[in-house]
């Protein structure tokens, strides 16, 4: 129901309600996961209609919003070739979506080991999205300055590759590491006041940024790691 409020609000003319209403479908995305195993109420359901909800709020919610804000803040005028080429990366960003949630349902039903295949829309359309606009609103030295025209499509399309990539990124998950996980409350904590208290989309935006390097630089590190162990059997027994 946000995501679609996050639509009308969007198409009324209120980017920046919008962009908050989107963070705000993030909180609750946490909360919903997280008070589901808590009551023991996860079901093969549950997995279908939340990501049928995350395509609407991650998804096409964010689309909409990244082609007005091309609209209103980067001066982009309406069926020329600029909205054009927006309009086709914010198509292939919703369809990447769709595919990133298909594929994580078809297993989710297998142990999770701490890591996703590929960006998770909640965070490419939540994370990264929603406080980019915000801070441009805030910020309208920084819009004036970027070629939105040109800033927006690549970013839509960069999105949409990593979200259907087969890179690993970390999950919000406890971790062996006490840093990491004292690291990942202070952060989430931090995001639940902005989200609440509706301010410093500049520090959603920093985490955002921050998170996506450090998860694509982590999930790198894991896969190689990973292969350098399953190696490891073979060859020792080779040399017995």
């Amino acid at each position: 129901m946000l995501g679609v409020a996050s639509i009308i609000t969007t198409q009324l003319g209120d980017l920046e309600l919008a962009g908050w209403i989107i963070v705000w479908c993030g909180l609750l995305d946490v909360m919903d996961g997280v008070s589901a195993r808590l009551l023991n109420a996860t079901s093969s359901f549950g997995a279908e209609f939340d990501s049928m909800a995350d395509l609407v709020s991650f998804g096409v919610a964010p689309a909409v919003l990244i082609l007005n804000a091309g609209l209103q803040l980067g001066g982009i005028e309406y069926d020329s070739g600029q909205f054009w080429i927006l309009f086709i990366a914010i198509s292939v960003f919703v369809l990447a979506g769709a595919m990133r949630l298909a594929r994580f349902n078809l297993v989710s039903d297998k142990p999770s080991n701490g890591w996703f295949t590929g960006v998770p829309i909640t965070f490419a359309g939540g994370g990264i999205l929603s406080s980019l606009v915000l801070v441009l609103i805030h910020q309208e030295a920084l819009a004036e300055s970027l070629p939105l025209h040109l800033f927006l499509p690549v970013l839509m399309f960069v999105l949409a590759l990593l979200m259907i990539s087969r890179l690993r990124f970390p999950k919000a998950t406890r971790r062996k590491s006490n840093f990491i996980n004292v690291f990942q409350v202070i952060a989430i904590a931090g995001i639940y006041y902005c989200g609440i208290t509706r301010t410093h989309p500049e520090y959603l935006l920093g985490i955002g940024i921050f998170l996506l390097v450090a998860g694509i630089i982590a999930g790198r590190m894991n896969s190689i790691l990973s292969k350098t162990r399953n190696k490891e059997p073979k060859s020792l027994h080779h040399v017995e």
